[in-house]
């Protein structure tokens, strides 16, 4: 049996095995997450998005496109609820195969759910089982995949979207693993989209979204894949992270649910940039610390935090999204690091560029080998009087190990859904539909 008839013989078995309460649980909070991020992307895009869609010339009305108080045809709703499920920064992520697979995953699965009139639980089955395939995929390729420029969420998922699909709609196996072959050749995405004043990083998701849509509908209408898609010299693990065979864990092996090991972000800025924010937000805490005072904040850190997150001039809000100076400093003189620190007006603000500007971003060696087990950063932060304050964070906020609870989830779903313009009760009632999906999906719709 070959390496690409092991994983799909993986991912068949979870998608016919009924998820436990636990893992129920937590495709919910995957699923009231995302669509709080996808709700606030939709505002803080809202006239690119209709434009997007007028240009698409969307003619049908089956599927709902979040945010925006219009419907779709199923491929422009999968698309821009996947570029605006991403463009907030806030979306769930996994440190290992370092990607982030709800707003893949779930902005394929819904839509097409409301067009198949699809149940809950078989929603939920999707989720877990395209989760699944994106992280195990991704984790196989990292972290080669992502220094050789490409972008996990777009390239593997793709592949997590596509097998959702099929584990949705009860694919036969042999169809899911044509699925997977046309996810593969589909799959794109590269990192040069998080540089400069690029925009394009949330499209680098709706992409993969819409292609793991495709694929999996190109494969149900009957097209074959070659027998090994994944494994071999042209296959997609030796293509995306050449010279690793040796170093990858195997596809099929182990009992764990990735769902169970996604993180939710309690800040509007890339994950690299979060440790770092964290353990400045305790130095404000503690000392008091206010802007003027600042000399100069050194951020040590793993090493793969650094390149492309380095940066202190910030063009817009993108950028500073991606950027661990600006992130830093706009902590310090905000308090928090919300979408209210990532705006037009914080990106000019002359504060808190003169402290971005004084924030030097280096790689330790020593935290470089923590990766990805950890995800650390030392922030030293050096007074006008040359006290030198130190913090140390090793796994920010959110990761399972230390992990945002229920009622966190609900609140930061409850702040972007009031952000988009969502009433009080259509935001409880979400809340309320999502808990019980299995019973509420086609609620959950009218309240969308």
């Amino acid at each position: 049996m070959n390496t690409t008839d092991l994983f799909i013989d993986s991912l068949f078995a979870i998608s016919k095995a009924p998820p436990s309460d636990a893992v129920s649980l937590q495709a919910k909070k995957c699923l009231l997450d995302y669509l709080g991020v996808t709700l606030a992307g939709a505002r803080m895009l809202e006239q690119k998005s209709k434009e997007l869609l007028n240009l698409l010339n969307n003619s049908q009305s089956e599927c709902t496109v979040l945010g925006l108080n219009r419907k779709s045809g199923v491929q422009s709703a999968v698309l821009i609820n996947g570029i605006n499920s991403h463009v907030a920064e806030l979306d769930d992520g996994q440190r290992f195969g370092m990607l982030h697979p709800g707003a893949v995953v779930i902005s394929t699965l819904l839509p097409l759910a409301q067009r198949e009139k699809i149940s809950g639980a078989t929603l939920l089955q999707g989720i877990v089982t395209g989760y699944q395939a994106a992280v195990k995929v991704a984790t196989a390729v990292q972290p080669a995949h992502k220094m050789a420029g490409f972008h996990a969420t777009g390239t593997c998922g793709a592949l997590g979207a596509a097998i959702g699909v099929a584990a949705m709609l009860g694919f036969p196996q042999n169809q899911m693993k044509d699925t997977l072959s046309a996810a593969a050749t589909s799959a794109s995405g590269i990192l040069k989209m998080t540089r400069d004043s690029s925009e394009l990083k949330p499209y680098n998701a709706g992409q993969a979204a819409l292609n793991g849509l495709v694929a999996a509908l190109t494969a149900r209408a009957g097209f074959k894949g070659p027998d090994d898609v994944l494994a071999g010299e042209k296959g997609f693990l030796e293509i995306m992270a050449p010279g690793t065979k040796g170093d990858r864990p195997e596809l099929g092996a182990g009992e764990a649910l990735e769902i169970e090991d996604v993180y939710f972000k309690p800040y509007a800025a890339c994950r690299h940039c979060h440790p770092a924010i964290e353990a400045v937000l305790a130095l404000r805490s503690k000392h008091k610390l206010a802007l003027e005072n600042i000399k100069a904040v050194k951020v040590f850190t793993y090493h793969l935090g650094v390149e492309g997150h380095d940066h202190t001039r910030i063009p817009n809000v993108a950028s500073a999204k991606m950027s661990t100076p600006f992130s830093v400093a706009a902590a310090l003189a905000t308090g928090s690091a919300g979408l209210d620190a990532f705006t037009p007006e914080t990106v000019v603000n002359a504060d808190i560029v003169s402290v971005t500007r004084k924030i030097t971003i280096i790689s330790d060696d020593q935290l470089s080998a923590l990766v990805p087990h950890k995800r650390p950063a030392i922030v030293e932060v050096t007074t006008h009087n040359d006290k030198v304050l130190r913090e140390k964070v090793f796994l920010a906020k959110g990761e399972p190990e230390n992990p945002m609870t229920q009622d966190e989830l609900e609140q930061k779903f409850a702040s972007l859904a009031s952000f988009s313009g969502m009433k009080v009760s259509d935001i409880d009632s979400i809340i309320h539909c999502v808990w019980d999906i299995e019973n509420c999906l086609d609620e959950l719709f009218t309240c969308l």
